[in-house]
């Protein structure tokens, strides 16, 4: 049988049992080929509770290829008019670029190429509990990233999103079936048990109501009286409506509004970032002191300019990783904190306890069990692994955090070492195309800090990594995320693809395709999309999906926000040439 067939020939029925929410892991056993590690997860997934979400929707239609609707090369949001808060609106389309570092582009591709992989990448979605009293919003002066206008939004803005997953009908270059979905890390915002509730949920389909602390009303900086945030609700000429944000009267309420998540049609898998790993992104976990001061009655607001510059410094430096530093300083600024509702929920979660929640049946959804994670990752304390993505292609799934603090990654030794085992296995056996996903890029792995539960084990960085994949020729791709912008590098012999974040504007997702030409070379293609929330909103729509639209608009006006984060055309929607190894 031809691998033509088995990856690319897809009949009406084979494409809706692989889209449709029931039974979708077992029809991706027939199309892509789920692989034997992993059917037993799939076979329980018509078992498990059905989650909670709105009445099954027709399957979106099978496309003609190829196809541009709903995604950026039919049309991306862009702002009007210039100065101050600027609306959105439908903007241009982004093309899609050929890019040949690697190989030369053969004439009469197009007619010959056969579909390997198909499947969409959500990465740094931070769902994110904004009443934590763990943030540290104060820091906003020093970086755009300790607080955002948009996040108390960040649950409607996700639920936006697998909405417009739903409703692709394939891959825009190819048609062929999407497979699943992978998010690359920084699920939640700030390693709290609530976020993850919210995430899995989310993704799985169900209720979600995005408030803590008191369930009547909102407690946090927005509706603190500070001029640093902007008060939705307030006449207060706030820093942010100095520059043209508007007073939304009932936002606040509407923020902490439930709402209703279909869940992907797909299975989904996953991959921990140092968001999910890590309090506040940035400390070694363990310490007791995070769960008594994110689960109590204070939270601390506002810091003296001098103070929040130095705090800023050494968590940009990774000049205090296990956080004794911040510890002290919460502690010396107790009676300037406000008093809040204390909320158990949000206690940070530790490594059992995130997989433990990925294999709760609660939250199979559409599959497979556990989301890439299995029973023995659990008793073995492990959040790397493989998982069967097609006949031909191979996926494999890194931890790059560093449990030893700071938000910057590396691997471990014995991650390495299995790592590469797994590529030598699959090249003497299989011969199947590999791409791994890992959330920290090449660029910012370079934390060799201990790991304190492996003292002896050394840490490498980045640039190992890449030496690594490129040592072995099966290495196609290298996906991943938390740079929060859209690049994509041409390594020896492969290509490493990072994706825009989903919480800072353009807020995007990326479908890829990985396709072979049958002339020597291979393609991946890349095809970013938006939410499927309007580009123009409303300032008196409050539904959920007014605020998913607002949710992106605002992001576009937050102050300070890096305005590079798109990237360059050949980082968006491309053609990525390269030999077949």
């Amino acid at each position: 049988m031809s691998r033509i067939r088995s990856a690319a020939t897809f009949d009406r029925r084979t494409f809706l049992t692989a889209t449709g929410a029931a039974g979708a892991a077992t029809g991706l056993g027939l199309a892509f080929g789920v692989g034997p590690d992993r059917q037993a997860q799939a076979a329980t997934v018509t078992s498990g509770p059905a989650p909670a979400a709105p009445a099954p929707v027709q399957a979106p239609a099978v496309p003609r290829t190829p196809y541009t609707r709903g995604t950026t090369l039919a049309g991306v949001s862009a702002p009007r008019g210039s100065g101050g808060y600027r609306r959105l609106t439908d903007g241009p389309a982004w093309k899609r670029v050929v890019r040949s570092d690697l190989a030369a582009a053969h004439g009469g591709r197009d007619g010959r190429r056969t579909a390997l992989a198909s499947f969409v990448q959500f990465t740094d979605l931070h769902l994110v509990d904004v009443q934590s009293p763990l943030r540290y919003e104060y820091l906003r002066a020093e970086t755009a990233s300790a607080w955002r206008p948009q996040e108390a939004l960040s649950v409607a803005g996700v639920v936006s999103l697998i909405e417009r997953v739903n409703a692709l009908p394939g891959g825009p270059a190819t048609g062929a079936p999407l497979s699943f979905v992978m998010t690359t890390g920084d699920n939640t915002d700030n390693n709290s048990k609530l976020e993850l509730e919210w995430f899995l949920t989310a993704m799985s389909g169900g209720r979600i109501t995005p408030n803590s602390g008191d369930p009547r009303r909102y407690e946090g900086v927005q509706d603190s009286g500070l001029k640093l945030y902007w008060q939705p609700e307030s006449a207060l000429r706030d820093a942010d409506k100095q520059v043209g944000f508007p007073r939304l009267d009932g936002f606040l309420d509407a923020a902490i509004r439930t709402v209703h998540s279909p869940g992907l049609r797909l299975p989904w898998y996953s991959t921990v970032g140092n968001h999910d790993s890590l309090p506040g992104g940035c400390y070694a976990p363990g310490d007791p002191f995070w769960a008594e001061f994110a689960t109590g009655d204070r939270k601390l607001e506002t810091l003296p300019a001098a103070e929040a510059a130095k705090v800023w410094k050494a968590v940009k430096d990774g000049l205090d990783p296990r956080g004794a530093d911040f510890k002290r300083l919460l502690t010396s600024h107790a009676k300037q904190t406000r008093q809040v509702t204390p909320d158990e929920r949000r206690a940070p979660f530790t490594r059992a306890e995130y997989l433990r929640a990925h294999l709760d049946p609660a939250h199979t959804g559409p599959g497979p069990h556990g989301h890439g994670y299995t029973s023995a990752d659990l008793a073995a304390n492990r959040l790397y692994y493989t998982f069967r993505i097609s006949d031909d292609v191979l996926g494999i799934s890194l931890d790059t955090t560093d449990p030893g603090g700071h938000y910057t990654g590396s691997v471990g030794d014995a991650q390495l070492r299995w790592l590469e085992r797994t590529l030598k296995g699959n090249e003497k056996g299989e011969k199947a195309h590999v791409l791994v996903f890992s959330h920290h890029t090449s660029k910012t792995m370079n934390n060799t800090r201990t790991d304190p539960a492996h003292p002896h084990e050394r840490r490498h960085t980045g640039a190992e990594l890449v030496e690594v994949l490129s040592a072995h020729p099966s290495v196609v791709g290298w996906i991943n995320g938390h740079s929060h912008k859209n690049e994509i590098l041409a390594h020896d012999g492969f290509w490493e693809i990072s994706t825009a974040s989903h919480i800072d504007f353009p807020q995007l997702a990326r479908v890829i395709e990985l396709v072979d030409n049958h002339d020597g070379t291979l393609s991946l293609f890349t095809t970013l999309i938006e939410s499927a929330a309007p580009h123009r909103t409303d300032f008196d729509d409050l539904s959920q999906t007014g605020l998913a639209a607002l949710y992106r608009e605002l992001s576009f006006n937050a102050p300070k926000a890096r305005t590079d984060l798109a990237g360059t055309a050949g980082d968006r929607n491309v053609e990525l040439l390269l030999k077949r190894r």
